[in-house]
């Protein structure tokens, strides 16, 4: 399946790049390892989108609600500290 997500611009080219190897986003659509994630940038500030795509292939999809990371964490934690997301490399 193809999903498409738009990607500001900033984060677009940090794909483009190599540095960034994740997405975080909302739990509000299906998408699952295997499907085609397509990102067409977007530009937050014109509300335009820029003609710039890529096409990626999903891995692993790990979803969460807030109230299951507190067997990891407290919620003070998390509120205070906030999470991070780590891209492994070989």
């Amino acid at each position: 399946m193809k999903i498409e997500k738009k990607v500001w611009p900033e984060y677009f080219q940090q794909i483009v790049d190599g540095k960034k190897t994740f997405e975080l986003r909302l739990n509000d659509f299906d998408i699952s390892e295997g499907d085609t994630l397509v990102l067409n940038e977007w530009d937050p500030n014109t509300k335009n989108y820029t003609g710039r795509t890529l096409e990626k292939t999903v891995g692993y999809v790990g979803k969460w609600k807030i109230d299951d990371l507190t067997k990891f964490w407290s919620r003070e934690d998390i509120d205070s500290k906030g999470l991070q997301v780590i891209s492994l490399k070989d």
